[in-house]
């Protein structure tokens, strides 16, 4: 399959871009953040964006969505990074739009609807550690009554804080369960991260949180590849993020490059760092391929699809950092401060490459998916 965008999809592209570039430029994100926001994110935007079909673009037609698919998705993603636009639509419009897709007649019709209308904030909650380590879960839900109990704490739940609802992953037992749960429930306790590039995550903490059997998204212990589906799709969609921020802070350089004179000559000129320049449009570009054959991957359904996502996520990851760094080198002095914008491209591609798993863990992952 070729790696390019079909025509509806580069409509779709072209949409949330001139989108984004109207109502959330960067300039938005510097509002959040040096007004001191309380949320973190504009819940206005969260619903001009369902309006637009962005916030639903994986959601079912008959949950109120645009039933498209992983391609899609890693477009929206692309062009927040671009952006750097602080929106749920990771937490709620990836991960747990994926997960809910798999939960019953109920909780589908309830959660997926306001998600696509850009209504609801839903987190998951997965992470338990200062890494990605879906399989060290150490919180538990123990049978309560006709329902459950769960212990334990949970970090980096994307928009936790303002979440209509929260999807916790926890141990039962005998394997893995996915819970829907009230953050208003009694014993549950959220705590607001600002993190370094002024996007929003939560720790979550939950002591004796009783949910009922119907909470339960999917089958008790199997939650697994459920969970897995939608993490698979995140990590993908995170790596399409890393090469939009990668990539715009490129575009910055070389408008820079094009405009900035030294010894009477326009930086551009010098040949140092046109090889620079063009050694980092090829790796980009490499990304590039690499995001859309994961997306691709996902999308057919390929047994593949993991791995393609590691490589994707690890080699994205890379590029846009050193994307970033060549920007601020290349701006010289100036790429230090707060008034031009390549600083903040900086602080989310270092987000960015956390989120659901940095290159080490993506490249661990691809060793032992070929026996190493």
């Amino acid at each position: 399959m070729p790696l390019i965008l079909t025509e509806e999809q580069t409509m779709l592209k072209d949409a949330a871009d001139g989108f984004l570039k109207d109502n959330a430029p960067i300039a938005h994100l510097r509002q959040l953040r040096d007004s001191r926001d309380a949320d973190g994110v504009s819940r206005d935007l969260w619903k001009a964006f369902g309006e637009m079909g962005l916030a639903g673009v994986i959601i079912p037609e008959e949950h109120g969505g645009s039933g498209l698919g992983a391609v899609e998705a890693g477009v929206v993603a692309e062009a927040l990074g671009r952006t750097l636009t602080p929106s749920p639509f990771m937490g709620s419009g990836v991960l747990s739009a994926t997960v809910l897709k798999g939960g019953s007649a109920g909780q589908q019709a309830a959660w997926l609807p306001r998600i696509a209308a850009g209504e609801a904030i839903v987190s998951l909650a997965v992470d338990e550690g200062a890494k990605h380590a879906p399989a060290k879960i150490a919180t538990v839900a123990e049978r309560s009554g006709n329902g459950f109990k769960l212990n334990g704490a949970k970090g980096f739940v994307l928009d936790g804080h303002v979440a209509d609802a929260l999807i916790v992953a926890a141990l039962t037992e005998n394997g893995l369960t996915l819970f829907l749960v009230d953050p208003k429930t009694r014993g549950v306790e959220i705590e607001r991260t600002i993190m370094v590039d002024a996007h929003n995550a939560a720790r979550v903490f939950l002591t004796d949180v009783e949910v009922d059997a119907d909470a339960v998204i999917g089958a008790v212990d199997g939650g697994e590849p459920l969970l897995e589906g939608a993490l698979n799709l995140g990590r993908a969609c995170a790596a399409a993020s890393l090469n939009g921020a990668g990539d715009q802070a490129f575009q910055l350089t070389l408008e820079y490059l094009r405009t900035r004179k030294q010894f009477g000559k326009l930086i551009g000129e010098f040949q140092s760092l046109q090889h620079r320049a063009a050694h980092l449009f090829t790796e980009i570009e490499i990304a590039r391929a690499a995001v859309m054959g994961a997306l691709q991957s996902l999308e057919a359904g390929q047994e593949s699809a993991p791995l393609a996502v590691s490589v994707a996520k690890a080699k994205a990851g890379k590029v846009a950092e050193l994307a970033v760094q060549e920007a601020v080198q290349m701006h010289g002095g100036v790429g230090m401060t707060d008034e031009f914008d390549v600083g903040l491209f900086m602080k989310r591609v270092r987000v960015l490459n956390e989120l659901l798993g940095d290159a080490g863990f993506h490249q661990e992952r691809m060793a032992q998916s070929q026996g190493f």
